[in-house]
């Protein structure tokens, strides 16, 4: 008690994932909702946990009792550098939007799990990555206050894998902010030209190599005139989905893009014909979502939770089979109407996401009063 009014808390947040410079899901989740508890937080006092350089990267104002601390740690930055801060700096509650608590956290600690890939596709993953996803998913839910995850099915999974019982998970769902793209179509940057599009890290997951056959069959058997655009990074197993694509019979029509910037990513949205997301295993796929928004139609598995997000059975695939696939996306690029009408589903569809809404929640686990 201070001037007997009671003192607000200090909530620390690890914002270490949010002011990268090449951002992926996660990345994303942690930024937007950092961004929105600036309004249900605006009266506590709030530590950003940053890596070096980060500071000067926050491109939104912080709230007034706000502060930012860079951790001079370079490796095991979580385990060691942000442990030794919050033994030497306590704080009253800590929040981690990425997976992995410190070892040392105060014991209101809240953790989202964005999703148990790993252990349906071990495949796709290093025996390292396994080891360190498993062990610190493992730790960080046994510590957590409450396990914060994105979809259901992550929830389904966190209790039949790992036993968490049922009350300590929470589901909130990824929200979404439409970009307003302005001009962009007009800048084109790339030339103008049909293509399918696919927007992800280049790796097994993401299904990346059925994506190359499912475009195979669009080009020989129903003629597409179009080409396959991959945005992203090399991830997993990228050394056979380049070897695919360099001895495909139609590697002159698959470009590989890479990383490319927000207003690029962007533009290839609004000019894709379809977004091809037929993945094998997501947290929540919030690129569905982004291709919605810009009036594009998805195409994405039959899996949880993508067909719960895409919210559209007409779009749905089985990721296994390639012919599937390229009959789907054939049947929307022939058919107007059913185009017309997928879109229109999607735009609708996008209604139901809000990362103030994301936020709220969140802010009110982090405050809750008799915990």
């Amino acid at each position: 008690m201070r001037d007997g009014k009671k003192e607000s808390l200090r909530i620390g947040i690890d914002a270490s994932r949010a002011f990268v410079d090449e951002k992926t899901g996660i990345e994303e989740y942690a930024y937007q909702v950092i961004k929105n508890l600036r309004k249900p937080l605006f009266g506590q006092r709030v530590v950003l946990y940053l890596r070096p350089g980060q500071a000067k990267k926050i491109d939104f104002k912080l709230p007034k009792k706000w502060e930012t601390k860079e951790l001079f740690w370079g490796r095991f930055w979580t385990q060691s550098g942000l442990s030794l801060e919050l033994l030497f700096h306590p704080v009253d509650v800590l929040f981690v939007p990425a997976h992995t608590l410190p070892f040392i956290h105060p014991r209101r600690s809240y953790v989202t799990v964005h999703g148990l890939e790993f252990e349906f596709l071990p495949e796709s993953y290093s025996w390292q990555s396994r080891f360190f996803h498993r062990f610190f998913i493992k730790k960080s839910c046994a510590w957590a206050s409450k396990v914060i995850v994105v979809s259901n099915k992550t929830k389904s999974d966190l209790i039949t894998f790992y036993k968490v019982p049922e009350e300590k998970v929470v589901v909130i769902e990824n929200g979404f902010r439409k970009r307003f793209v302005g001009n962009l179509k007009k800048e084109g940057k790339a030339k103008r030209e049909k293509f399918v599009l696919f927007i992800g890290r280049l790796e097994k997951r993401k299904n990346v190599l059925n994506i190359i056959r499912s475009f195979e069959v669009l080009k020989g058997k129903y003629g597409y005139p179009g080409k396959l655009y991959l945005v992203g990074g090399p991830g997993h197993g990228y050394r056979e989905i380049k070897e695919k694509i360099e001895k495909s019979k139609y590697r002159k029509d698959i470009r590989e893009l890479g990383f490319v910037s927000e207003r690029e990513k962007w533009f290839y949205l609004s000019e894709a014909e379809i977004f091809l997301f037929p993945s094998l295993a997501e947290g929540f796929g919030i690129p569905i979502l982004e291709a919605q928004s810009m009036g594009v139609p998805v195409v994405t598995s039959d899996r949880s939770p993508m067909k719960d997000v895409v919210a559209d059975k007409r779009v749905l695939v089985n990721p296994e089979d390639v012919e599937e696939i390229a009959r789907v996306v054939n049947r929307i690029l022939k058919d107007d109407q059913l185009r017309r009408e997928i879109i229109k589903a999607g735009l609708d569809n996008i209604k139901k996401y809000s990362w103030r809404r994301t936020a709220r929640r969140i802010s009110e686990l982090l405050m809750e009063k008799d915990y």
